[in-house]
């Protein structure tokens, strides 16, 4: 088995903290390990080798976390432009044998119980062996808008939903049969690539063009900006009659926003980072509330955020509208 690690993101839902040149899989919030160290780690354990596909603006801080993890040899794909999961997956099936078992997993997820992390995987490898496309879903543990969602009876997939309003959130989690879709994937290196050419052969054609002008493990931009941007979902996963999925009872959180990093730090029993009701990140100095909760502050050296909890999902929009009023801001 192969691990493929995708650390392309930017983790726009959880800025200030998360910026262009350190997103969020690369900050040491869990006792000065990153995600992406916690995330190589947990897989050397299952995979003899490690492929990390990353891009220009960050992957020496990859380097650096696969160096603090011990993980090496390892094979490094740096993407000269971001073209979303379909692209990044199909650059790791190439640089793959086709039988090779690829365990493909964004860099930027928290995992608990090991066990039956290990556990799901083997389910997963032994489908994938069989020649089927695998994802993991999670069982919900609240309506979240955040997440798109898979309908499920035992190892079928019987559709995708996309990310839902709050409303079908709660019916979706209230019927028992959906999981959420955890964007973890596991199959051989050669029926995705199959697959991505039956559904998406322009953007077969495009990726496997840029792959064969790559320098070293350098990607060129020029035929990479000719790669349409899909993700593995629309461009595969729900196109495809070899999917399966392994419903998985490990602890899992993307720490994809600050509603998700305060639920998640509350069960670590953290409570030095909440004060009343609160949750206060990046403040060194003695921080009181009064007569107000559920609220997330969040200090770096140039921004001060707040925000109530419930309104995690709408940073983003904050992230969007800078990018365009003062850039500066977001690297």
């Amino acid at each position: 088995m192969i691990s493929v690690i995708l650390s392309g993101g930017v983790g726009s839902r959880l800025w200030p903290l998360s910026r262009k040149s350190r997103p969020k899989q690369y900050i040491p919030l869990f006792e000065q390990r990153s995600l992406f160290q916690l995330c190589a780690e947990r897989n050397a354990v299952l995979a003899g080798h490690t492929v990390v596909v990353g891009n220009i603006d960050n992957y020496q801080l990859s380097q650096r976390a696969l160096e603090a993890a011990g993980i090496k040899p390892y094979t490094e794909i740096i993407e000269a432009a971001p073209r979303n999961t379909a692209a990044a997956i199909a650059f790791a099936a190439f640089a793959a044998d086709a039988e090779d078992v690829l365990l493909v997993c964004p860099s930027d997820h928290i995992i608990q119980d090991q066990d039956a992390y290990i556990a799901a995987v083997q389910e997963a490898e032994t489908l994938a062996l069989d020649g089927y496309l695998v994802t993991f879903g999670i069982k919900p543990s609240r309506p979240e808008t955040g997440y798109g969602y898979i309908e499920y009876a035992n190892n079928n997939v019987i559709s995708f939903r996309e990310k839902p309003s709050y409303t079908h959130a709660g019916e979706f989690v209230q019927s028992g049969r959906f999981l959420w879709n955890s964007g973890m994937f596991c199959f051989k290196a050669g029926v995705y690539l199959e697959e991505l050419c039956t559904y998406e052969p322009a953007l077969f054609t495009a990726v496997l063009n840029a792959w064969s002008k790559r320098r070293g493990n350098m990607l060129p931009l020029k035929e990479s900006m000719l790669i349409p941007a899909k993700s593995i979902d629309y461009a595969v996963m729900e196109q495809s009659g070899k999917i399966k999925v392994v419903p998985a009872a490990f602890g899992w959180s993307d720490l994809g926003s600050f509603e998700s990093m305060w639920e998640y730090f509350e069960k670590e029993v953290q409570q030095h980072r909440f004060v009343h009701n609160n949750m206060v990140l990046g403040v060194d100095k003695h921080v009181e509330f009064v007569g107000v909760k559920d609220l997330v502050v969040v200090n770096t050296e140039d921004v001060l955020l707040i925000l109530p909890k419930s309104a995690s999902q709408d940073v983003k929009k904050v992230y969007e509208r800078l990018e365009i009023e003062k850039p500066v801001l977001l690297s």
